[in-house]
């Protein structure tokens, strides 16, 4: 690939991720991310052959940030400490980035094995198995760590709509965060 064509791949992702940013999932067509990138609505095609090539690349990209993130987190002490550090970066990045955490995890993209966006999406849970069996030894880690993903999932996709806040009269995601890991681990004093 040469330099411009790697340049045209890149502003087309960059361009995918902005939009994404600024306007949601669903503004994501390929037409659109060619209109904005400035080349004719077949470009991208020369480089993401499918529309879920481009989402994947664009997803890639979130992945990316939020491996970042949470890396950045909770490096040191004990592990229930980097869970809670880990699982504050996660919803902080889910609430921050809506459109981008929404197309990350769209079945259909993940599914689709483009860009091996798995591998990209799979250290994150690995991390998260890895602490969960720290701060809870003895347990099948892998299921309670699934079981606290989808937790935090369920509280990031409630938290952006509102509705947590309005049924629990919470202004901040904190205490939520710190009663699904007692939920899952037990109580941090126990």
């Amino acid at each position: 690939m040469t330099d411009v064509e790697t340049g045209l791949r890149d502003r087309l992702v960059n361009v995918g991720v902005d939009l994404v940013a600024r306007e949601g999932a669903q503004a994501l067509t390929l037409r659109e991310i060619a209109r904005r990138a400035g080349v004719s609505h077949g470009a991208p095609r020369r480089h993401f052959p499918t529309h879920l090539e481009l989402l994947s690349a664009i997803a890639r990209r979130g992945f990316g940030e939020l491996a970042a993130r949470t890396a950045a987190r909770g490096g040191q002490g004990p592990a229930r400490a980097r869970l809670t550090e880990l699982a504050l970066a996660y919803l902080e990045f889910a609430l921050d980035n809506r459109g981008m955490y929404e197309l990350m995890f769209r079945h259909d993209v993940l599914e689709s094995g483009h860009l091996r966006l798995r591998d990209t999406s799979l250290p994150l849970f690995e991390r998260l198995v890895e602490l969960t069996g720290a701060a809870r030894p003895g347990a099948d880690a892998r299921t309670v760590a699934g079981a606290l993903w989808a937790n935090l999932h369920g509280i990031a996709q409630l938290w952006s709509w509102g509705s947590l806040q309005l049924a629990t009269g919470a202004a901040d995601f904190t205490p939520l965060v710190r009663a699904a890991l007692d939920a899952h681990l037990g109580p941090e004093d126990a």
